[in-house]
């Protein structure tokens, strides 16, 4: 693989590196070793092309991704979630049409050996689900809505999904004509405790929390937390210390530092980070977080003008202080992820067709400005097992 730079990044990315592939294939059987004899570990990287979810080797000493083949065939899968214990994957596809009827498609598959078994692939309450989440017993799973501006929640029974049990259409938009004319429920997520469920909603400006009742996937108000006007609440995630959680707004490229609740699970905001470089006027869209599994750093990622930003966190607090904005490997960095050893960063860039990978130092934070590229099609989201 050759080297990437600030300057130049060589993308090689091609449709047909999975042409061939089967449509079930192990992505690491057990006795698959690489370099010095570690262990390689299964990754599954959901794409927006055809073939759906792929899979991959890792080898955590070299940092190198093998293709395996591909998992399952399922169109535009935006998003890939593991449940409880990893036995189960469940999908989004952004879908405008499913099983006859005007919705994304959710789907479940259960792990064995590092293949895909499909379960069950339902309707969710609206077109474009771009995002699932399970709690964390592995009980329910929520879905999210982009183009409908809706949600939905099922129960899960041994890693099968039921119909959707409660539904959301909802109303709110922003002032961002462009962005914002309707609702676009964008992502969802549980609190530390288990106890609220929250959905993103870009469109509103808000956050939507909710009581969910676990045995029956059923959804109670619990109230909103609303952002600036314009901002677009993308992604939600809470920080290990219990208390601190992180708003990615996507059209102002900023992040709300959030004060969790316990008692009622409402969000009180700290404090607003901007992302964006001084004087910066071009495009911009924030996207998602990552956070170290200690919580003393936390990272960014931004599209359009394309970096990751790189932060320390006190352990306690949850506040954040800059350290450095570094490259992201290509274009429209859609999802990013640490490797299961932390010495590692993978960005799955949507349009330059690659997943790039870059060195981390542990104890700094810091990420290796030279990585390397390995063509992936449309990629969404990186998931180890």
């Amino acid at each position: 693989m050759k080297n990437l730079s600030r300057r130049r990044f060589c993308v090689a990315a091609s449709a047909a590196t999975f042409a061939a592939s089967s449509s079930l294939v192990s992505a690491a059987p057990d006795s698959k070793l690489g370099a010095a004899g570690t262990r390689l570990r299964s990754v599954f990287v959901g794409s927006s092309a055809p073939d759906g979810i792929l899979a991959f080797d890792w080898d955590p000493v070299t940092g190198e991704l093998s293709p395996a083949g591909v998992s399952a065939k399922l169109p535009k899968v935006a998003w890939l979630a593991f449940s409880h214990e990893n036995q189960f994957i469940y999908s989004a596809s952004e879908l405008d049409l499913f099983n006859g009827k005007p919705t994304g498609e959710v789907a479940s598959f259960r792990v064995e050996g590092g293949q895909l078994h499909p379960l069950s692939a339902v309707n969710s309450a609206g077109v474009g689900t771009c995002h699932v989440a399970t709690d964390h017993t592995g009980s329910m799973l929520v879905a999210a809505d982009y183009v409908g501006g809706s949600a939905a929640s099922f129960t899960i029974t041994d890693g099968k999904l039921s119909n959707a049990v409660w539904t959301e259409h909802y109303t709110y938009h922003g002032p961002n004509a462009a962005r914002q004319n309707t609702a676009h429920a964008h992502f969802a997520s549980f609190s530390p405790d288990n106890r609220f469920a929250y959905i993103n909603d870009l469109g509103g400006d808000c956050i939507h929390i909710y009581k969910p009742n676990t045995a029956t996937a059923e959804m109670a108000p619990a109230g909103v937390y609303k952002g600036v006007p314009g901002s677009g609440p993308r992604t939600l995630h809470f920080h290990p210390n219990g208390h601190t959680a992180y708003c990615m707004n996507e059209i102002v490229s900023t992040v709300d530092v959030l004060r969790w609740n316990k008692q009622d699970g409402s969000l009180s905001l700290i404090k607003r980070i901007e992302l964006l470089p001084v004087g910066y006027t071009g495009p911009t869209r924030g996207c998602d977080t990552v956070i170290s599994q200690d919580g003393r750093f936390v990272y960014f990622a931004n599209r359009d003008n394309d970096f990751l930003y790189t932060f320390t966190a006190d352990p306690v607090t949850g506040s954040l202080t800059p350290i450095k904005r570094s490259n992201c490997g290509g274009k429209t960095p859609r999802n990013f992820t640490l490797d299961p050893s932390e010495r590692w960063m993978l960005v799955a860039n949507q349009d330059s067709n690659a997943i790039s990978v870059f060195k981390r130092d542990p104890q700094s934070g810091t990420l290796a400005e030279d990585g390397k590229n390995f063509p992936v099609e449309a990629p969404m989201r990186i998931l180890f097992t």
